[in-house]
């Protein structure tokens, strides 16, 4: 585990973005297969039912939301972070690892990164499935906010814990697990 650990440390060195574009993308399709196995178990406890064998995976949307995390978490996640570790540093004159530092870090995040990463994850996903604009915008109407004041309400202590202890670098990893 260690070797492995050490050859993605490698990766990152040498190759940042690559390294995050195709880490992101794996993440983010084991994070579906999670997401879709607790919620067949869930409801197949609920209603009580014995009778399937296994859990039936949606592989389109694994690759669905694996195209995500390659397209879109990986390469802007790893600039925004990157970004945002050098404007807080440099414009702000905050010095890392304080608790200040973090404390900004997380606020800025969440008030500008989160939304939108949020718009454009529901957005992709009802063009990915064949949805229809009006179609989106309802979606948008009844799941956004609801999300959005979840993730506010988890994020930002997983975020505080990520900005005062991780580099930048891997922190887009940590963020999808």
């Amino acid at each position: 585990m260690l070797k492995l650990w050490k050859w993605y440390q490698n990766c990152l060195a040498v190759h940042p973005v690559k390294t995050q574009v195709i880490s992101s993308g794996f993440i983010w399709g084991f994070g579906d297969i999670s997401a879709q196995s607790i919620t067949k178990y869930t409801a197949k406890k609920q209603c009580q039912k014995d009778d399937e064998k296994g859990v039936k995976i949606n592989w389109k949307r694994v690759a669905t939301t694996s195209l995500f995390g390659f397209g879109f978490v990986g390469p802007v996640g790893h600039f925004w972070y990157e970004g945002l570790d050098q404007f807080i540093r440099s414009r702000l004159l905050l010095r890392p690892n304080t608790l200040r530092f973090v404390t900004t870090k997380v606020a800025i995040d969440g008030l500008l990164f989160g939304p939108l990463d949020l718009l454009i994850f529901f957005t992709y996903m009802g063009f990915s499935t064949g949805k229809s604009v009006p179609q989106i915008k309802e979606d948008l109407k009844r799941d956004f906010l609801p999300a959005l004041i979840l993730e506010g309400g988890l994020w930002p202590v997983v975020q505080a814990v990520n900005f005062r202890f991780l580099p930048a670098l891997l922190i887009i990893a940590d963020v999808h697990t």
